[in-house]
């Protein structure tokens, strides 16, 4: 089961994901942030607000991304 590990927040909508493959993947979420859920994070102070799970990232909202999807949009940076 594919786990995100760690996060480093980059700039803007910009993360760098660490997952439990040990790959690093460099995500930017802006083009995913609409609709009701998602669409309150384009508000930067908003969008800092995430933390781990045992799984994946989650906003203060209640909004999470599924490692797959997070994995499948990354870009490596190793």
């Amino acid at each position: 089961m594919l786990k995100v590990t760690d996060v480093d927040y980059v700039k803007e909508y910009k993360m760098i994901l660490t997952f439990n493959d040990g790959k690093r993947k460099l995500v930017d979420l802006e083009p995913y942030l609409v609709g009701e859920v998602f669409g309150e994070l384009r508000d930067l102070d908003k969008f800092v607000q995430y933390g781990l799970t045992p799984v994946t990232l989650e906003w203060c909202n209640g909004a999470d991304l599924a490692p797959e999807f997070l994995y499948d949009i990354g870009e490596s940076v190793d």
